[in-house]
């Protein structure tokens, strides 16, 4: 498992290699929760996904991304929001034999 470095702020990218794949990961928050875009060498693989606690978020075994992408509350069962990312919040890459 890889955690993926975030920061607290309403919306951010960031470019990271996951299992030598090229990445690029966008988050943000809006009022009903927050989202995920990922692009995998610039191409869109999963773009609009509304993150949950413990629940994977590419899902599509089809993709050409290998592995995938799940937040974790480290302080109890809530759905992530941006003033906990990178502390209570955690983006944790999955590779493929744990998926």
């Amino acid at each position: 498992m890889d955690y993926v470095p975030l920061k607290s702020v309403p919306a951010q990218k960031l470019g990271i290699l996951l299992a030598e794949q090229n990445c690029q990961i966008g988050l943000y928050q809006k009022s009903n929760g927050m989202y995920l875009d990922l692009f995998l060498d610039n191409k869109p693989i999963a773009t609009s996904v509304l993150c949950r606690d413990r629940i994977r978020l590419i899902r599509r075994e089809y993709s050409r991304f290998e592995g995938d992408l799940m937040f974790f509350d480290t302080q109890g069962k809530h759905d992530p929001d941006y003033t906990g990312l990178g502390g209570r919040f955690l983006l944790v890459y999955l590779p493929i034999s744990a998926v």
